[in-house]
Parts: structure tokens; sequence; C-alpha cells
């Protein structure tokens, strides 16, 4: 049989290496993309590090030079999910000039056209927190360490924006992740679509009394 081409360099792999094309992408890339696609699809309980390895084209010892283990591996992927969802805040809020307020508006209002993706599945992280509960592991120290920094964002915009306390950060923190739960069980037709409305609702309740 001839070897199989894993394009990782693995003894036994190297006539396969050799003539793998150039564009490849290197085996940690593959095993990390494959395994974040993977969590998010299927959960991340439900797959095995062989399962990994072989939808990336590697095989287990390469999984395992490359990262430590299969938490840290999934720990990894979070911290990654985490820093492009601050990159995606950054983006939404930048056009706001500096305004609490209007920054709160155009999050939820972003957020409503992310949640309502065909492809969405929940949030991440707080699908790993959920699965992974155990206290400790790395990827629930991902997880909670992001939910944290969401409220204490979202505090501070309320508190910018004139709230007299921290009851609208509470309120919008549980829309937020209300509507995630709502998008997986009741689909992007649902509950989901009111998110902005409902934030306004509330932005305006505590901030105009009305």
């Amino acid at each position: 049989m001839a070897p199989r081409n894993s394009g990782d360099g693995v003894v036994g792999d190297k006539e396969a290496a050799v003539c793998a094309p150039a564009s490849k992408r290197p085996a940690r890339d593959r095993i990390f993309e494959t395994a974040r696609e993977l969590f998010y699809q299927h959960g991340i309980r439900a797959v095995g590090v062989e399962t990994i390895a072989a939808e990336a084209d590697a095989t287990k010892m390469t999984l395992y030079r490359n990262f430590p283990s299969k938490d840290e591996l999934v720990a990894e992927v979070l911290r990654e999910q985490e820093r492009e969802y601050w990159a995606w805040w950054e983006g939404v809020t930048a056009c706001c000039c500096g305004e609490p307020r209007a920054q709160l508006e155009a999050i939820f209002d972003a957020f409503e056209t992310k949640a309502c993706n065909k492809d969405v599945h929940g949030c991440p992280l707080s699908n790993a927190a959920i699965e992974l509960h155990e206290e400790g592991h790395p990827a629930q120290v991902v997880s909670v360490n992001y939910k944290k920094e969401l409220h204490r964002r979202l505090t501070e915009l309320c508190r910018g924006a004139g709230a007299k306390d921290d009851d609208l950060a509470d309120a919008l923190m549980l829309l937020m992740e209300g509507s995630y739960t709502a998008r997986v069980t009741l689909g992007a037709d649902g509950p989901v679509r009111a998110v902005a409305r409902s934030a306004r609702a509330l932005i305006r309740y505590h901030l105009d009394g009305c």
C-alpha cells in the first residue's frame, strides 16, 4: 500500500512529504483548523484526537507534538475564538465616535446579524463552558475569563452611557447569552430576530426611563 500523504514529515512519510505540494498548510494549522470546526459542529467531548488527526490528514503523533493534550488544543481553539470576537467588537464600536450608547446599540445590531447567520450554533465559549464544567479545566478557565471580560465591557459602556447602576449591563448580558441559546433551539427565524430591538428597549428604559 502506498504511504498516506500526511505532509507531517514523520517516519514512514518522508517520500510523501517530499512529493507534497509546497502550498500545503503546515500540519499544526491543519490540526488546529480541523479541531476548531469539529468541536463547534459536533461538541468537544464527541470528537477524539484520532478523528481530528485523520480529518486533518495528519497523525496522532504529530498532533501531540504540536499540542501537549486535547485539553490544551481545546483551550487554544477557544483563545483564538476569543481574540476574533474582541476584534469583531472593536470593529463594530470603532465607528461610533466613542459614544457609549451608540456603541451598545451598534454591538447588538451587529450581534443580531451575527447570531442569525446560518452557520451559527451558539457561542463556542459558552458551549465549552457547559461541556467542560470541571473547575480548573484549561478550556473552562478561558471560557469563564472571557465571559467576565464581556460583562466588564458591557458594564463600562453602560456606565459611560449614564446608567446609575449595573442593572442595564446585567440585563444586556442576559439578553446576549439567552439569544445564543434561542438561536440554537428555535432557529434564525425565532426570538433571536428581536435581540437588537430588545436591547434598545432595555437601554431606553434604564437610561431614559421610558
